[in-house]
């Protein structure tokens, strides 16, 4: 078990996220000892989802409009097609995202998240993975798209779907293992 305990890890989500590609990195980060932290753009809580069905709804921690990316060591990027679909369309959303792309920080995106990295131009020249419906988005912003488990590409993590989740949380632990908390970065 490592221990995490100086590193602040936001997932950002909003209404229509894939309950366990939430639910799972959240408690990985709990057990190695980071603090994670639901980010959202509105407060109360996030309605989950189990594919089409309708899963539990979870405590939003902080809202965007509270919040520091800099305060920030990690991003969560959880999937479902409605929550980065939403998120894309967000400003604010996007600029929290684009400030742990520029600043350097470890993005684990899984499922439909990467599209936020598509939104911010932060796939060219990169290999990522994700739901096999954004391969030619992927591409078209000038990523290569491979159908893996999980890639990691420098500081960007991705996966496909709610089965890669052990390897794409031991990916991520194994990230944050290796990085120093950097609170003011």
């Amino acid at each position: 078990m490592s221990n995490l305990k100086s590193l602040k890890v936001a997932v950002l989500a909003t209404d229509g996220f894939e309950q366990s590609e939430l639910t799972e990195p959240v408690r990985a980060l709990r057990e190695a000892g980071a603090e994670p932290v639901v980010v959202a753009p509105h407060g109360g809580e996030i309605q989950g989802m189990r594919h089409h069905e309708k899963g539990d709804k979870v405590k939003v921690d902080q809202t965007l409009d509270r919040v520091d990316a800099k305060s920030f060591d990690a991003l969560v990027l959880p999937g479902g097609v409605a929550n980065p679909d939403e998120l894309r369309t967000n400003k604010e959303a996007m600029a929290f995202v684009r400030h742990f792309v520029e600043a350097g920080k470890p993005v684990a995106a899984i499922c439909h998240g990467p599209w936020s990295l598509v939104e911010v131009g932060a796939v060219k020249g990169r290999k990522l993975t994700s739901w096999p419906s954004l391969r030619t988005d992927i591409k078209n912003a000038g990523g290569e798209w491979v159908d893996q488990e999980v890639v990691v590409d420098g500081m960007v993590i991705t996966s496909r779907k709610p089965d890669d989740l052990p390897a794409f949380n031991k990916a991520l632990i194994k990230m944050l293992e290796s990085r120093p908390a950097r609170h003011a970065a």
